[in-house]
């Protein structure tokens, strides 16, 4: 039914609140990624998934940790769009192939701070953001901050909002991110 509802606009076909939006991503990207055409149905939905993730890769940590917070909330919440951009992500970032390998498939992590992060992350999911006191100290005496444990709370939120969209919208994975299909399906995560 997806199909049949959400359509994937052009900056020409988009709601005239979402135009302008979808031209700057155009102009960032060179092209309209599929998800962001097909949420841009809703201005509202678009501008917010973006204003978040681009607060969010304003945050304190790296880039690489910030993938392992996107990859996280993308192969618990299903997202195979997500979860292939993202791994293209990291393999831009030249991420060890290890690592990518356990996010996509939900195992621990091969570092100890890498693990905490991603722990911590799926703590803040499946907890709704009330982490037990033993979860926030594993995560502290891992390296990280009272701040990053907030920005994690961000880059959930942030790609909750993108991971639902995709799901709802049924978007499909663009061809530049083929390579990196997933089949996973997150429900048993």
């Amino acid at each position: 039914m997806s199909h049949a509802v959400f359509v994937t606009h052009t900056a020409e076909s988009a709601p005239p609140d979402a135009r302008a939006t979808i031209e700057g991503v155009r102009r960032k990207f060179g092209h309209v990624p599929t998800p962001v055409g097909r949420m841009a149905t809703s201005p509202q939905l678009l501008k917010g998934f973006l204003a978040a993730s681009a607060a969010f890769e304003q945050s304190t940590l790296g880039p690489v940790d910030r993938e392992i917070v996107v990859m996280t909330v993308a192969t618990r919440n299903g997202c195979h769009v997500c979860v292939a951009m993202h791994t293209a992500t990291l393999a831009g970032l030249e991420a060890p192939a290890e690592l990518v390998e356990a996010l996509r498939t939900g195992r621990p992590l091969p570092d100890a701070r890498s693990e905490a992060l991603r722990s911590f992350t799926v703590a803040v999911m499946d907890r709704r953001g009330a982490v037990g006191d033993e979860e926030t100290r594993a995560f502290l005496d891992a390296g990280h901050s009272a701040r990053n444990a907030l920005e994690v709370v961000l880059g959930v939120g942030a790609y909750t909002i993108s991971t639902f969209a995709n799901r709802l919208t049924d978007a499909p994975l663009d061809p530049p991110f083929h390579a990196f299909a997933w089949d996973g399906d997150g429900d048993d995560r």
